[in-house]
């Protein structure tokens, strides 16, 4: 059995998102995957974007902090 944590906040300041985005970094080294069987399973994962959709316009990965494996990528 997993517990698994879901979030998608958005801010309207950088910093703020930090804050999330970080938090997130310092407890990767706790997570683990779901199943780690194949390059191309689920993984966890933290992402910070920059949201333009009240523009129409798509999101921009800005940074994303993964668990490949056991291990941070």
């Amino acid at each position: 059995m997993k517990y698994r944590v879901r979030m998608d906040m958005s801010f309207d300041a950088e910093p703020d998102a930090r804050v999330l985005l970080e938090t997130g970094r310092g407890l990767v080294g706790k997570a683990t995957n779901v199943t780690v069987a194949k390059e191309s399973s689920p993984r966890s994962y933290c992402e910070l974007e920059i949201c333009r959709h009240d523009e129409g316009l798509p999101c921009t990965l800005v940074e994303r902090v993964e668990v490949a494996g056991s291990e941070p990528v």
